[in-house]
């Protein structure tokens, strides 16, 4: 079936669509989204059987619907899609040259979880299985590109049926070329994972703004990262992304901005982003309260050995009340040590004050007298603040300085009786010497919410020690902390795409 591109009119669609609808009305890959496009293509033909011209949608608008609504299928179940592709014209002359994201359509439709989506629009995951498509599927978009005139109109989505990756890649492209960087590729973006919707409202809503997201708990397969990086104007990660050379070079030199969510950097290819002009931006203050929170309670769980009393209730090893039976080791009167005094360290102080801790020391790059004044905290060596610690808590960046800071000497200096607490970075400690100084009895316990791997193997050492207890990385996790966090990530983004100053931007 050929439809001439020059002379389409309501009676010669309504002929193409009718056998179309009817196949598409008994697939059985008729699913619940796909019931509004079969109302709309169904009242359409109805109107046009009798003559009137059709309202709502015009002959040209019906066919981009068409093509829209028919790629956000998933392909395996996708049996019309031949008589789509009938629609359109085998073409004689050489298609248009297009950017690069249109000749990798059919690749970039592969991913499962990918999902795209600008203002107003909504997202969902879409496959194709590999070496289906191809060709045809670059005929379809080539033959309705060359029928369409303004054929930009594909880089919006149909109210209700959400784009596949290939096609919003396409979008993008379409509109860079028609528009110009300014308007087009300017406001791409790519979010490596699902985020608070909150944060991604902000980026929807904004004018102008595409968005590109891997609509996924679980992080972005390498793969899937670098393509999606690949032309976007900014990119929005999170702190178990690693983004390094590789990542930029996919990206290649249209990004100019990456907002991480996260107070940490150290994921970051600091240098290399900053030899090509890329702009930072990361999400400090917001999470101080929820981590200082955490780390007390880790503290407190430990020093009184909260974990080991319960689980001997569930045991039954509670029999009776004994005078010296889960005994641990009390706040009053005790000497704090703090690994870093930054935004953290000072929350965490705060809180413990009221306890009745007997005395603050600190430690880090340099003194800090005037944020030390609130708790009377004294600056001192590594070594000293270990050796006369009741509690040390670990607050501090990951440096090249810090990495592996707390080993095997250090534990060796802290008293029998001390408490280590680490809700910084797992690279940190060294995790081997940890497990030495606890199942030795050169500590008493510690509680870890950060760790070396993330996540830690379920074999590993420390997860077999009682006096040992290990977080999955949650310090920053109330509901409001990560939705305001997600909110600043977003608004950084933008304010550097837009070239205005950034919330929050990390100073390179």
């Amino acid at each position: 079936m050929h439809v001439d591109s020059t002379a389409l009119n309501p009676l010669g669609w309504k002929r193409t669509l009718t056998p179309l609808i009817l196949t598409l009305s008994s697939a059985r890959s008729t699913e619940c989204h796909l019931q509004p496009f079969l109302g709309h293509l169904q009242g359409w033909a109805l109107q046009t059987s009798l003559g009137s011209p059709c309202q709502g949608l015009s002959t040209l608008s019906m066919g981009k619907f068409l093509l829209l609504s028919t790629l956000s299928l998933p392909w395996p179940s996708l049996r019309p899609f031949p008589l789509l592709l009938s629609l359109f014209p085998a073409s004689r002359a050489r298609p248009p040259r297009l950017p690069p994201p249109v000749r990798d359509l059919c690749r970039a439709t592969r991913s499962p979880r990918a999902s795209f989506s600008g203002a107003g629009t909504t997202t969902a995951p879409c496959a194709t299985p590999r070496g289906r498509g191809g060709a045809g599927l670059r005929g379809a978009v080539g033959g309705l590109l060359r029928a369409v005139p303004g054929s930009a109109g594909l880089s919006r989505s149909v109210p209700g049926v959400p784009l596949c990756p290939g096609l919003s890649r396409l979008s993008r492209a379409v509109a860079g070329a028609r528009w110009g960087p300014a308007v087009g590729a300017a406001m791409s973006v790519f979010v490596t994972r699902r985020i608070p919707a909150e944060g991604l409202r902000v980026l929807t809503q904004a004018s102008g703004c595409r968005v590109q997201q891997w609509d996924s708990e679980e992080p972005v397969p390498r793969a899937e990262l670098l393509a999606g990086v690949a032309g976007t104007r900014g990119l929005l990660c999170l702190l178990s992304d690693r983004i390094d050379r590789e990542v930029l070079d996919a990206a290649g030199p249209d990004l100019k901005v990456i907002s991480t969510l996260s107070v940490g950097f150290d994921h970051l290819a600091l240098d290399e982003i900053k030899k090509r002009g890329i702009r930072v931006g990361y999400t400090p203050d917001v999470l101080t309260d929820a981590t200082a929170e955490l780390s007390v309670a880790l503290l407190l769980s430990m020093c009184r050995r909260l974990p080991e009393a319960a689980e001997q209730v569930k045991s039954g090893g509670w029999t009776t009340w004994k005078p010296l039976w889960m005994c641990g080791y009390g706040l009053s009167d005790s000497t704090v040590g703090i690994i870093g005094l930054g935004r953290i360290g000072q929350a965490v102080a705060r809180r413990l004050k009221p306890f009745g801790v007997r005395k603050f020391l600190y430690t880090g790059s340099g003194p800090k007298p005037e944020s030390a004044a609130e708790f009377g905290a004294e600056f001192v060596p590594l070594t000293r603040l270990a050796e006369e610690s009741d509690f040390v808590v670990v607050t501090c960046a990951l440096t090249p300085a810090t990495q592996g800071m707390c080993n095997k000497d250090f534990f060796s200096r802290m008293k029998k009786t001390s408490v280590f607490i680490n809700t910084s970075r797992g690279a940190v400690v060294n995790q081997e010497d940890l497990y030495d100084a606890l199942a030795n009895g050169q500590i008493a316990a510690a509680g870890l919410d950060v760790t070396t791997p993330e996540p830690l193997p379920t074999d590993h050492p420390l997860l077999s020690l009682k006096n040992c207890v290990i977080l999955p990385h949650i310090g920053s996790a109330t509901y409001a902390t990560r939705s305001t966090m997600a909110v600043l990530a977003a608004n950084n983004l933008l304010a550097g795409l837009r070239g205005e100053p950034m919330p929050h931007e990390l100073k390179l």
